[in-house]
C-alpha cells in the first residue's frame, strides 16, 4: 500500500519517527539503524521506505533509511516466528551486510544478542534464509563467495564458512582463495576470517 514517505521529519525518538507528508503525520516504527540516520534531522525532508503490519486488532507503519534494510525486514518477517517488532530488533544490531554475513557463517550466537530472540529463533533465521538471503547485491561467482562452502577443493572447515563472509565484505574469489591459503582447517569461522583479514590487509 505504501512504498515510501517523503516529507517533513516532524519527530523522532526512541524506535519511532514521525514524517509530515501533505499535512498528515505519520507515526513509523523504525529500527536503531535507521534512527541514528534520521536522528537531528528534525524540519528537514528525509524519505523513508515503507512497510505497513496489518493484523486483526491493529495496522503499524514500519519505516527504514534505505531500500535495502526494507528488505532485509521483509525477509526476516517471511520466518517463521519472526514478527514485525523481533525483525526490527534484528535490525537494529545488524546492518543488512552484517546480517547477510552473520547468516552467511551460520553465526546464530551473534543474531541472538538481538532482544528478545532466542537460540531457537536465531537457528531458524539462519536456516530459512541462507539460500533466501541475496547478500544485498552480491551474488555467484562475480561476489566471490557463491559455492564456497559446498566447493571443498578450495577451501575446508571454518574456512567454507569465513569464505561467505568475506565475500560478503566485498572480496573477489582469487583475494579470498589467497588470503585463506594456509587456514588451518580445525579452526572456527571467527578464527578463519581474523586470519585472512590480517593477510589481506598487510598485502601478503
Amino acid at each position: 500500500m505504501y512504498s515510501y514517505f517523503n516529507g517533513l521529519l516532524a519527530a523522532c525518538a526512541l524506535n519511532t519517527a514521525v514524517v509530515e507528508c501533505g499535512g498528515v503525520g505519520y507515526k513509523l516504527t523504525v529500527s536503531a539503524m535507521t534512527l541514528g540516520k534520521i536522528a537531528g534531522k528534525e524540519g528537514n525532508t528525509v524519505k523513508l521506505y515503507a512497510h505497513l503490519s496489518v493484523r486483526e486488532d491493529a495496522m503499524e507503519l514500519f519505516g527504514f533509511a534505505d531500500e535495502e534494510e526494507a528488505e532485509a525486514f521483509r525477509l526476516l518477517i517471511g520466518v517463521s516466528g519472526i514478527g514485525p517488532k523481533a525483525a526490527i530488533a534484528i535490525l537494529s544490531v545488524f546492518t543488512p551486510e552484517k546480517l547477510a554475513a552473520a547468516i552467511g557463517a551460520g553465526d546464530t550466537k551473534a543474531i541472538a544478542r538481538a532482544q528478545g530472540i532466542g537460540a531457537k529463533t536465531a537457528a531458524r533465521v539462519v536456516l530459512e534464509l541462507k539460500d533466501k538471503f541475496k547478500f544485498f547485491g552480491e551474488s555467484g561467482d562475480e561476489a566471490g563467495g557463491a559455492g564456497f562452502a559446498s566447493d571443498p577443493a578450495s577451501v575446508e572447515g571454518g574456512a567454507a564458512e569465513a569464505a561467505e563472509v568475506l565475500a560478503v565484505l566485498g572480496y573477489n574469489r582469487p583475494q579470498i582463495l589467497a588470503a585463506l591459503k594456509g587456514a588451518d582447517p580445525a579452526w572456527d569461522s571467527e578464527t578463519a576470517v581474523k586470519y585472512a583479514l590480517k593477510k589481506l590487509a598487510s598485502g601478503r
